[in-house]
């Protein structure tokens, strides 16, 4: 059962061409894509961002921060905009919606999609899942640290997310903004996404994708490891084209905007 629809906040370039709708990542916002806009747009592209329920400039409710609801938000957009061949592209969280959307509502309105440093198909480690990268242990501790000191844990980990074998991969100025953007989150939304994300098992719906499918990835991305997501996804859509960045983080959409845009317009392209 899905939480009741709210007010999301929604950003459409209004153009004539085919519809791309970017769903950004924890704990960000749809200001997280604005190295891709402009270049989307140029491109020829409507490009429509939104801020996810509970971040951003959305409204910000008590629940419905789990996939089937997320993945409703995103449907009840299309279907309010009338979108068809619609190239969906979501980035880490916003890939687990991505995949519960074809999961739960299929590929009639879509024409492809695209799984950047995404989350699907299972992060948490477990019997029935040796291969997720994520251990009970580590998320619980990332929650308890959230929970206890917003301001150190988002300076922490948009350290990480950003950073290949050490080092910071964007400037300073850059990193602060993301941070800026992690502070618009409401609370209870964080966490519940947090939970959402690290525990939700994506691999039914991943056997439903059929359309042309892009899997793109930092190979040094410390916050959602290559080999224990996109790998596994890229593994799990037959036909599903591959971009592996090198040298990159998990932030790979600012740190090589560049190489991450190219590969998103030639695979648009097709």
């Amino acid at each position: 059962m899905t939480a009741p629809r709210v007010r999301l906040h929604i950003e459409d370039s209004g153009g004539a061409g085919r519809p791309v709708i970017l769903i950004h990542g924890w704990p960000l916002s749809a200001a997280s894509w604005k190295a891709q806009l402009p270049v989307l747009r140029d491109a020829g592209y409507r490009v429509i961002s939104y801020d996810r329920r509970g971040f951003g400039r959305s409204d910000k409710p008590a629940d419905g921060y789990e996939y089937d609801t997320l993945a409703a938000d995103l449907a009840g957009i299309i279907e309010d905009l009338d979108l068809k061949e619609v190239s969906l592209v979501g980035f880490s969280m916003g890939g687990g919606e991505v995949a519960r959307y074809i999961g739960n509502h299929g590929e009639a309105r879509l024409h492809s999609v695209v799984f950047a440093a995404a989350v699907p198909p299972y992060l948490l480690k477990g019997s029935d899942n040796p291969d997720g990268p994520l251990t009970q242990e580590a998320a619980d501790g990332m929650a308890a640290d959230l929970g206890k000191d917003r301001e150190a844990f988002f300076d922490g980990f948009t350290r990480t997310f950003f950073s290949a074998n050490g080092k910071l991969k964007v400037t300073e100025a850059q990193r602060l903004e993301a941070v800026a953007l992690a502070h618009q989150s409401d609370q209870t939304a964080a966490l519940g996404c947090m939970h959402a994300f690290a525990t939700t098992d994506f691999r039914a719906d991943l056997e439903r994708v059929a359309v042309p499918t892009l899997v793109i990835h930092g190979d040094s991305d410390g916050t959602v490891p290559f080999e224990g997501s996109g790998k596994r996804t890229h593994a799990a859509i037959a036909g599903s084209e591959l971009i592996l960045l090198k040298d990159a983080p998990h932030g790979c959409n600012v740190s090589h905007a560049d190489e991450f845009n190219l590969a998103l317009l030639n695979f648009l392209k097709k």
